[in-house]
């Protein structure tokens, strides 16, 4: 069985991961169509090729050995001159602009359709487990007992995209009478009148405790937002800025500590977890969270990112043959070669984190 998940664990992450780059490529590819750029090919996969899927026009659609991701081929994207009118080099700045930002557009779209979407139709409502009851507690006089996980505080639940947590709504309720509904021993789901307590740092206004803290975790209900609070949901939540924050300070203040991001490796075992721990559902929005965040990454000007090639771009734009070709491709080496080592540096912390068991 464990063989078995494992596998499906890979093609799910495979699947995810390509298709994220394939929807970022595709804005490449479009762009590129309509500001009357030659597409040469537009690959599935990375190179060696498959096989030819198709030709139409002047563009090949192949399918290409190495499953992740995808790629798009214009004419004149390395940077040699020449006299072609349809080459990526010899276009107007702002359609080279809008040809390498559109990855990063149709990355944030994805995430923010996927976001609303969930927030519209799904949202998945946070219960917070417990293990037992403090005696001589509100729970305990309710008849409450452990294990078991409260998921509604007087008929309100809190779902992912909530600005509360349903601890929060307990503690605002502190000196009151609430119904808390209660899932218990044996899955059994049960609408109990609790008077709280004024809760202090020792005893909390509802008694519940666990060795480990009180978690957060999935009560298995879902709520459907209104379409407009949906839409807002997906706006805010479309973006993650965080992480990078995170790891910039970690870098420059402990470069040997293990970083706050995760390499494909990581990715994966936390993708695999998250689908049969959480189900599909949240599957859904963690791929819309790492939608967002390769938006994020490649918008960085460092190259040979998109942000990076925008970069140079303009710089070009504005000193001209003061920046070789020679010098351009050397830029994009030494990026690329960081960016190798980078992955390398987050993908043996990963396999640390799995030898030492997380």
């Amino acid at each position: 069985m464990a063989a078995f998940q494992s596998a499906i664990t890979v093609v799910l992450f495979l699947f995810i991961l390509g298709a994220l780059v394939v929807i970022h490529e595709l804005g490449h590819f479009i762009t590129a169509r309509l500001a009357g750029v030659r597409v040469l090919e537009f690959g599935i996969g990375f190179p060696l090729r498959a096989r030819v899927l198709r030709t139409s026009g002047e563009t090949l659609y192949t399918l290409n050995w190495l499953p992740i991701g995808g790629f798009v081929k214009l004419e004149g994207e390395d940077g040699d001159t020449g006299d072609d009118p349809r080459s990526f080099v010899n276009a107007r700045l702002w359609k080279k602009l809008v040809i390498l930002v559109a990855g990063v557009a149709m990355n944030v779209v994805l995430a923010f359709v996927i976001c609303t979407g969930i927030a519209g139709f799904a949202s998945p409502v946070l219960g917070v487990t417990f293990d037992a009851v403090q005696p001589d507690s509100p729970a305990a006089a309710a008849g409450i007992t452990g294990p078991g996980r409260i998921v509604a505080i007087d008929g309100q639940q809190f779902d992912l995209f909530g600005s509360r947590t349903i601890l929060d709504g307990i503690r605002t309720k502190a000196g009151q009478p609430v119904v808390v509904t209660v899932i218990g021993p044996g899955n059994v789901r049960r609408d109990v009148n609790v008077t709280l307590r004024n809760g202090d740092q020792d005893h909390g206004t509802l008694g519940i405790t666990s060795p480990t803290g009180l978690r957060l975790e999935l009560s298995g209900d879902y709520v459907q937002h209104d379409p407009a609070t949906a839409v807002s949901i997906g706006a805010t939540h479309g973006l993650i800025l965080d992480g990078l924050g995170q790891l910039v300070g970690s870098v420059a203040t402990n470069p040997t500590a293990p970083p706050p991001v995760a390499g494909p490796i990581g990715i994966a075992i936390q993708l695999g977890d998250i689908f049969w721990n959480a189900g599909p559902v949240m599957t859904l929005y963690v791929a819309g969270i790492l939608s967002a965040n390769l938006a994020l990454i490649n918008i960085l000007p460092f190259p040979p990112l998109d942000g990076g090639r925008m970069l140079m771009i303009v710089l070009r734009s504005l000193f001209g043959a003061r920046i070789s070709v020679r010098a351009e491709r050397m830029t994009y080496a030494i990026g690329f070669l960081f960016l190798f080592g980078f992955l390398i540096w987050v993908t043996g912390f990963d396999i640390l984190r799995g030898i030492q068991g997380g």
